[in-house]
């Protein structure tokens, strides 16, 4: 239990200084004049250990305190053999023995503290007897096991006489902790309380035994204030869980050095030099380095951390792995000449030199973030220039919590440009990961690198540091860097997040790269960092679907959101200290504090969860400590409801497994706690799966590959992601052969791949030519010189179309665009006696068919144009621009495929990814009319995965009318639930991917509902209510009430004086009644059924169905029941879904396995008054109320008969008429949503994956 229990502020206090017996041999000789102090360096000892606990009560057996709590098992001893006389009874004569014995001293401290190395570290420049005081002196040590995990401290030097005023002895006391904190620490140290105690045993154990009873705050907005007279310390949590608390100045470094130094110290640390701090401060060694490992958060320091050498520990750095350590400026010159290269770091002078010469031969930062570093902004270092216009204060506390204000602000900014400066360095590193294979193709990622950053980013991408980083990102960890880059994305890039077109530099990109304006080339050198607020987007798509004004910055402009908390920081008073000795007293303070934190809940209203997390955690561990057992599992329940984030799963475990027996009868009264053991207790039972967090390089493959083997190796590479196109691209390299693929058959294609995009890369157009072109198309295939009836140039294809790069001055002609063509075939000329091939392309535009002689690559342009031109005709038909996108990635296939053979079968084999192309002639689908007058778009949900998959839940949340930046983006937006518990929302007014990947759970989710715009609910087939916050995109709270899959939710607006009402069930009948205001448990009630499907909630009534669908009274009890029709009850159907309309009396409903809508009189349930037959549907799978319509999803079969499809009816319920039909998706349609009653959006089953968005009139 006790490796488990959250540590106090005090894990140790340490006294070190020169033993007594050594004082009495230098007094005695400084007496016989055979010395002096200033020659005298004596070895410092430890001489006191105090940990906690500090009390225990004398018959702990008594409150039934299993040995598991005892915090003392968790330490290991230190045996210090200290010599010292004992002195026998005397005898008759009164003289006593002069012979002594040596005792052994058993000291007992943390496990991790080095005890050897402690008095050293204390001492770092030796223990020297003076004649004369010495004023107080701090510095900081940092200690670090072979997990990494840190213990930090803080030693005062504190002097005091011996023998009188002649000899001064220097006695430092070391405070460990292992938070990070040095200010807080720093002031407790600093109290006259010790200065008085003059290291009296007794007062130094009572110091260390109040520090002890300070416990550390959980992550979040809490911050922890004690009374240590006479000052007020605060003591700061963490921001979250993986960032350490900020105590310290994060502006020492940029007093100390320039711009320049830093960005050199930075690079040092990344590319994991061996590093040497220099002061002749020694508190300045580890607050300078400290600020250092925060610059470069979220990446973190993994080799040999020691911030302060002593003399004694010099040889140090000898070591021949990187290492970062600090020593004292008297031995620059020794370290400097005893090892090559290091980096030598001055902090006093602020100058950055190596071992070898006076400069540093380190790579430079990337320019554009260099530039973006070094150009900051509004960062006021000088507190003194900050307040020069306020009055002297008078109140010292205030004056501190001022200047603490101060400081916490300019660390934030520092925090904002120190990050803005990681995420600019690795902004692209995601577009080169494969996370199915968990690859990082590093040498696709340095190719497109600025040629002078490369070796910066060579060094970096081979250290620990990247390689952690990587996993962290292959793990779609949700840290500050994320949050950065997704926050800071241009519209391209959220644009090409929607894409998954082959690299290559569009106009806009290639403008600035050959503009002479460097102005505009620093640009395009920022342009794949920093937003560009000002470029076009690249589809034409449904710009708004709120009432909501976008707000869209200025061209240029680049702004983060305002700098500074995201919530004020709540402070929480511990009671006065008790007599800190004594057992009752401790126990005493410890129910004080408890009452408090119970009172602190109490006036924090409900909608401030974190807050109320944060004392339930506090709340926990002081119930904990007290051996409260059930009431901290109460409270640490109640983190499910607030912030999970924080929940102490290890801590919890251990306290449901020493659990006593009468403990476990009280359980049984209490339902919440008996879900948590019961939860507590599957989990330990559960075979635990190690995650796979390794990260792969790319690499060619060495022996043969089975299409299964290919796909994966095909996928790694980032050529292509799907599937399907990658099975056919496994046909065409295995034509005529053995259905393997040869590995230097996939070496050749894999390099022809990526050479076709390197010249990509160096395509240079004049600008009279991109003036013809748009700002976002990319000339992704470029003949050689060819004659054609328009003159002798190259051809070139982008996306959108086809032109002539003529010969001599260069000059543009457009040929067509993809969706002007009307004919595509090649001509046959004679010549001699050959028959010369010439491409012939018609356009709807132009009576002048276009002819080029394109000799041996004819027959691959015509290939290529022609699925060009299929691609564009579905795209436009069907409202997709994602086929455009996959008929240009088999375009570029085919061209690698031709370039790859180099045979006669070359073309044959090419034409197997002529996909669309052969779509258009062998299965043409014609879209009905309707369905294009009513489809305005599709998005592809899963366009980061290998396969597409099924769209089960659509919710639509609208935008916010007025938000502040730090609040969030304000847009509206789209949520889609897909398998596997993953969630992908769109921002909703310009139907981008806002975020690819929010994992609730892994299991399937069967229902979502929007609440007060700041949450979404969702239902699981796990049986838990994940509630994600919808402004961090994070799911902190779970709703754990329910004991089968949750199926549905039902909302019920009320006025404004009062909240919703909102209800859940599950499929095992169990309906439950929430509040939400504090997430509890209103009202619960069992319905007796085999599986409850969904409920519907109007005027104050619920309608549950299930194998018949049941009005119910406000108390749960059944009032009507209404069963299938007798036609429907011969086949294995149930109701799917149901819609009242109250206002007419009607009761709408549709079956799984039927095609017909039934429609029934509210007072008459016993049989539908009318049916509504739905033509060529199979079943119906939702149904929603839209206006005056009933829009229907239903599964029917395709135009070939061979699969289903999906379609959508549309029924007006005055008429009671199907109006339309529409069809849009090829296989079943599961799920449909309304966005504010303009737009129905509609998701299918994984044969199509396909959200599609339809106007409603």
């Amino acid at each position: 239990m006790a490796d488990h229990l959250p540590s106090g502020l005090l894990e140790a206090c340490v006294v070190v200084g020169a033993s007594g017996d050594k004082l009495k041999d230098v007094y005695q000789s400084l007496q016989q004049g055979n010395s002096t102090t200033d020659l005298l360096i004596l070895d410092p000892e430890v001489l006191q250990v105090h940990v906690p606990p500090f009390v225990t009560k004398e018959n702990a057996d008594e409150s039934g305190v299993p040995r598991t709590f005892s915090r003392v098992q968790c330490r290991r001893s230190f045996i210090k053999k200290k010599e010292r006389l004992v002195v026998a009874p005397s005898g008759p004569g009164g003289a006593g023995s002069s012979e002594g014995a040596t005792v052994t001293e058993d000291v007992s401290v943390p496990k991790d503290i080095d005890l050897m190395a402690l008095p050293q570290l204390c001492f770092p420049g030796g223990l020297q007897v003076t004649n004369e005081p010495k004023e107080e002196r701090f510095h900081f040590l940092v200690f670090t096991d072979v997990f990494g995990n840190q213990t930090h401290g803080v030693v005062v030097q504190c002097c005091r006489p011996f023998q009188g005023q002649y000899v001064f002895n220097t006695a430092r006391i070391c405070v460990l902790s292992f938070l990070k904190s040095f200010s807080s620490v720093h002031f407790c140290s600093l109290l006259a309380q010790l200065r008085a105690c003059r290291l009296s045993e007794e007062r130094v154990k009572e110091f260390a035994a109040k520090l002890s009873l300070v416990p550390i705050p959980p992550p979040g907005q809490l911050h922890v204030v004690f009374n240590l007279r006479p000052l007020m310390i605060v003591l700061p949590s963490r921001e979250d869980k993986e960032h350490p608390a900020v105590d310290l100045d994060l502006h020492l470094p940029f007093l100390c050095f320039r711009s320049k130094q830093i960005l050199q110290i930075i690079t040092g640390i990344l590319m994991e030099q061996r590093l040497v701090f220099f002061s002749a401060d020694w508190a300045r060694l580890t607050l300078v380095a400290e600020c250092f490992m925060f610059y470069i958060h979220p990446l973190h320091w993994q080799h040999p951390y020691v911030p302060i050498l002593s003399a004694q520990m010099l040889d140090f750095v000898m070591a021949p792995t990187a290492f970062l350590m600090g020593c004292h400026l008297n031995h620059f010159e020794e370290v400097a000449a005893e090892t090559d290269d290091l980096i030598l770091i001055n902090i006093d002078d602020g100058t950055v030199s190596s071992s070898c010469s006076e400069t540093v031969d380190l790579p430079d930062v990337p320019f554009v973030s260099a530039e973006c570093f070094t150009k900051r902004k509004g960062l006021q270092l000088q507190h003194d220039l900050e307040v020069c216009h306020q009055g002297a204060g008078t109140d010292v506390n205030e004056m501190r919590m001022l200047r603490r204000q101060w400081q916490q602000n300019l660390n934030w900014e520092i925090q904002k440009v120190t990050l803005e400066l990681i995420v600019n360095m690795f902004r692209d590193v995601s577009g080169h990961l494969n996370y199915e294979h968990r690859v990082f193709n590093s040498e696709e990622f340095l190719k497109t690198r600025e040629l002078a950053d490369l070796p910066f980013y060579r060094k970096v991408l081979e250290t620990h540091i990247f390689h952690s980083f990587l996993k962290d990102r292959l793990n779609r960890k949700m840290d500050a860097f994320t949050r950065m880059e997704v926050n800071t994305r241009s519209e391209t890039q959220k644009m090409k997040a929607m894409t998954d077109n082959p690299r290559r530099p569009t106009m806009q990109e290639m403008a600035r790269k050959y503009s002479s304006d460097p102005e505009i080339r620093l640009n395009k050198r920022l342009g794949m960092s920093l937003p560009n607020l000002g470029e076009e987007r690249h589809l034409n798509l449904v710009r708004q679907t709120s009432l909501k004004k976008t707000i869209i910055p200025e061209s240029g402009e680049y702004t983060l959101r305002k700098c500074g908390p995201k919530r004020p920081v709540k402070i929480f008073k511990l009671p006065e200290f008790p007599p800190p000795m004594v057992h009752h007293h401790v126990q005493n303070y410890y129910g004080e504090l408890i009452i408090l934190l119970g009172k602190a809940i109490s006036c924090v209203p409900p909608e401030n969860s974190t807050l109320l997390a944060r004392y339930f955690y506090l709340r926990g561990f002081m119930n904990t400590l007290c051996s409260k057992r059930l009431d901290a599992l109460s409270d640490f329940q109640n983190l499910y409801k607030t912030d999970i984030e924080i929940f102490p799963t290890d801590l919890v475990k251990a306290l449901v497994d020493s659990l006593q027996k009468d403990e476990f009868s009280q359980v049984d009264r209490r339902p919440e706690l008996k879900r948590l053991i019961f939860k507590v207790k599957t989990d330990n039972e559960r075979v635990l799966v190690q995650d796979d967090d390794h990260v792969k390089k790319f690499q060619l493959p060495k022996t043969h590959m089975l299409q299964e083997d290919f796909v994966k190796r095909i996928q790694e590479s980032g050529i292509v992601k799907d599937v399907a196109t990658i099975h056919r691209l496994f046909e065409a390299l295995t034509v005529g052969q053995q259905k393997q693929i040869d590995p230097e058959v996939f070496r050749v294609f894999y390099t022809f791949w990526k050479e076709t995009e390197v010249e990509a890369q160096d395509v240079h157009l004049p600008a009279e030519v991109m003036e013809h072109l748009d700002n976002n198309e990319c000339v992704y295939k470029l003949s050689c010189s060819v004659k054609t009836n328009q003159g002798v140039g190259k051809i070139a294809m982008t996306q959108k179309r086809l032109f002539l790069l003529t010969d001599g001055r260069p000059g543009f002609i457009e040929i067509t665009k993809f969706r002007d063509i009307k004919e595509v075939n090649i001509s046959f000329a004679p010549f001699l006696l050959l028959r010369i091939p010439s491409l012939k392309i018609k356009c709807s535009l132009r009576k002048e068919v276009f002819e080029a002689n394109l000799k041996s690559a004819c027959d691959l342009w015509n290939l290529m144009v022609r699925e060009m031109w299929a691609g564009r005709t579905m795209a436009d038909d069907h409202k997709d621009p994602q086929y455009m996108q996959q008929a240009l990635t088999n375009v570029l296939l085919m061209d690698a495929v031709v370039g790859c053979l180099q045979t006669q079968k070359a073309i044959f084999a090419a034409s197997k990814l002529a996909y669309f192309d052969r779509v258009k002639h062998e299965v043409p689908v014609m879209v009905p009319k309707t369905t294009l007058e009513t489809l305005k778009h599709k998005i592809n949900p899963s366009l980061d995965l290998p396969a597409p998959q099924t769209v089960h839940v659509l919710l639509y949340t609208p935008g916010q009318l007025s938000y502040s930046e730090a609040d969030g983006d304000g847009n509206p937006k789209l949520w889609c639930a897909l398998s596997g518990g993953r969630v992908v929302v769109f921002d909703a007014a310009s139907w981008s991917m806002q975020q690819n990947c929010v994992q609730v759970g892994s299991s399937q989710l069967n229902c979502m509902l929007g609440l007060d715009q700041d949450q979404v609910w969702i239902g699981s087939q796990d049986s838990i209510i994940y509630i994600i916050d919808s402004r961090s995109m994070s799911c902190n709270k779970q709703l754990t009430e329910h004991r089968h899959e949750v199926m549905d939710f039902a909302l019920e607006e009320s006025d404004k004086m009062s909240a919703p009402i909102t209800y859940s069930c599950s499929a095992d009948g169990t309906v439950i009644l929430w509040d939400l205001s504090t997430l509890k448990v209103k009202k619960q009630f069992q319905l007796t059924c085999d599986r409850l499907m969904s409920i519907q909630l109007f005027n104050g009534t619920l309608w549950c169905c299930k194998d018949g669908i049941v009005e119910l009274r406000k108390n749960g009890t059944p009032h009507r029941k209404m069963t299938l029709p007798e036609d429907l009850r011969s086949i294995p159907t149930e109701f799917s879904s149901l819609i009242l309309f109250l206002e007419r009396g009607q009761l709408w409903t549709s079956c799984s396995d039927s095609d017909e809508l039934c429609l029934w009189h509210c007072k008459d349930l016993t049989k539908p008054f009318l049916r509504v037959r739905l033509q060529n549907c199979t079943g119906v799978n939702c149904m929603i109320k839209v206006k005056n319509q009933i829009w229907v999803g239903c599964s029917g079969p395709s135009p070939d008969q061979c699969r289903m499809s999906g379609k959508i009816y549309i029924v007006d319920t005055e008429s009671h008429s199907v109006e339309k039909e529409l069809m849009a998706h090829t296989d079943s349609v599961q799920a449909l949503c309304s966005a504010e009653g303009r737009y129905v959006l509609s998701g299918s089953a994984c044969q199509d994956g396909k959200i599609a968005i339809w106007k409603v009139e």
